[in-house]
């Protein structure tokens, strides 16, 4: 019973704010650009950020956060954030329907960065720089008073690499003789979440759109797509039944880039985004090949070039036996394997001596086929 109860809370939750929730969604979806970062899209999302901090921090007083408790208040931050970063993103949370709220600092990465201790530290003071200006706007003079207090800030790290995350994460041992000085040391810690610490089982549990968008977030190459046609069909059919629909068109979105970054060709990306938008999420995985286009590219150079080779040994061949060469004398002049230029030059007199390149490159290609079918029957 208590399960039924939170569901039918949480779909009255995604009702309750999904004006709110939409307009918001309108406004990242016409600015941004397929190749925009994949977790900024997260991110800027209400219910997809609401999703990562009630079910993947561990929290506790996260738990119950819905999208309507999230203010994105990260442009103020932008032209501070470090090298220009963009994907990074800076949340006001109402706690509880109460004023009170957190302010989350979510940093996404891709490889460990073992100054992240003091670059969290630099968006604190930052942040809290931000609150204290804009409480003395509200409130003339108000900071200075002996109750006034600063928000609490949680820094959390959404970490997509491969390693294991081995900076540390509290500012105290970044800090030269922190043993000695103890407490007269700055002392935070910011918190890691690391997709890969999640199984594929342990993301269906969950059953959100952002654990679909998790499971191929962890998939480093497109041949490890396979393993997600066994999602079971449960998992894809609540998805499809609850997902708004704006959602939809941003996780396609979202799915778009991480494909992409796999090398997937664009015909299989939209063929794949279109069944999602569809709500066809039964048909997922079905038919999807997600071959890699930059290996299928270099295996064409690479077949491309060796027909090349083959041309210029055909040509050269055909100039000796043109002089009267037999085949040992060819082989020797040539360096090439005896059995290699006798066939070559059987298809030649197969021919009637006729040197015509483009015949002898067919006829010989036809010669192969036939014994590899003779070898297998």
């Amino acid at each position: 019973m208590g399960s039924k109860r939170n569901v039918r809370k949480e779909n009255m939750t995604r009702n309750q704010g999904k004006a709110r929730v939409e307009k918001g969604a309108e406004k990242v979806i016409r600015n941004r650009q397929v190749g925009d970062n994949g977790a900024k899209l997260i991110f800027e999302d209400p219910i997809l950020c609401a999703e990562f901090l009630r079910g993947y921090t561990e929290i506790p007083f996260l738990k119950d956060v819905r999208p309507e408790d999230i203010e994105d208040i990260s442009e103020r931050f932008l032209p501070m954030f470090q090298e220009g970063r963009d994907s990074d993103v800076v949340k006001k949370v109402r706690i509880r329907g109460m004023e009170l709220f957190l302010i989350a600092i979510v940093e996404h990465q891709s490889k460990v960065h073992y100054d992240m201790a003091f670059r969290l530290l630099r968006y604190i003071v930052m942040v809290l720089t931000d609150y204290e200006n804009e409480q003395e706007r509200l409130h003339p003079g108000i900071t200075k008073t002996k109750d006034f207090k600063y928000p609490p800030i949680r820094p959390i790290v959404y970490y997509e690499g491969s390693e294991t995350w081995s900076a540390v994460k509290n500012f105290h041992e970044r800090v030269y003789l922190s043993d000695v000085l103890g407490e007269y040391i700055p002392d935070f810690r910011y918190l890691v979440v690391p997709l890969h610490d999640y199984s594929d089982a342990k993301l269906i549990e969950k059953g959100d759109e952002l654990s679909l968008l998790m499971l191929i977030n962890k998939l480093r190459n497109s041949s490890e797509f396979k393993k997600l046609k066994d999602v079971p069909v449960k998992y894809l059919d609540n998805l499809s039944e609850n997902t708004p629909e704006y959602l939809l068109h941003l996780i396609g979105k979202i799915i778009a880039v991480l494909l992409y970054r796999l090398n997937v060709p664009r015909d299989e990306v939209e063929a794949f985004t279109d069944q999602i938008e569809r709500r066809k999420f039964d048909m997922l995985f079905d038919s999807f090949e997600a071959y890699d286009v930059q290996e299928t590219r270099r295996v064409s150079r690479e077949e491309g070039r060796e027909e090349g080779r083959e041309e210029k040994l055909v040509s050269l061949i055909c100039k000796k036996m043109k002089k009267g060469y037999d085949v040992a004398e060819i082989a020797d002049m040539l360096e090439e394997k005896e059995s290699v230029v006798q066939e070559i030059c059987e298809v030649v007199n197969r021919l009637g001596c006729d040197y015509d390149l483009g015949k002898i490159i067919k006829e010989l290609a036809k010669s192969r086929k036939e014994k590899n079918i003779a070898r297998v029957m």
